[in-house]
């Protein structure tokens, strides 16, 4: 059974910075492509950034030059480094892990097997 778990959201001012981690536990991992997807209330899930197993990323454009994705796969985990937040960052932030194996970089959610509970980030105007 494969698990993650975010952690790191918070209540941060906008210009601030966030570290959100993922961490995944099961048969998964290393050959596989993760990402963050994000939901604001009212609105649909929406893609945040993707990272394959060579360390290969995509973002989106509302997030590219401020956040970065990243993965440690000595430690089964995946990171999402925020800068320069703003107030439209504000959602629950989801991680998401793909089944098969592969290089591919994917940002519509169906591509996706595995989610997380997701954690909330609330950034403060």
């Amino acid at each position: 059974q494969v698990q993650l778990v975010e952690s790191g959201g918070d209540l941060v001012q906008t210009g601030g910075a966030l570290r959100l981690s993922c961490a995944a536990s099961g048969r998964i991992f290393s050959a596989n492509s993760m990402a963050w997807f994000r939901q604001a209330p009212g609105k649909e899930r929406e893609f945040v950034a993707t990272i394959n197993y060579s360390g290969n990323t995509y973002y989106s454009d509302s997030v590219k030059g401020r956040f970065t994705i990243s993965r440690d796969n000595a430690k089964n985990t995946v990171y999402l480094q925020m800068n320069d937040v703003k107030p439209e960052d504000t959602a629950v932030y989801y991680c998401a892990a793909r089944a098969r194996s592969g290089g591919g970089l994917y940002k519509i959610s169906y591509h996706y097997d595995y989610w997380g509970q997701g954690t909330q980030v609330t950034i403060s105007s």
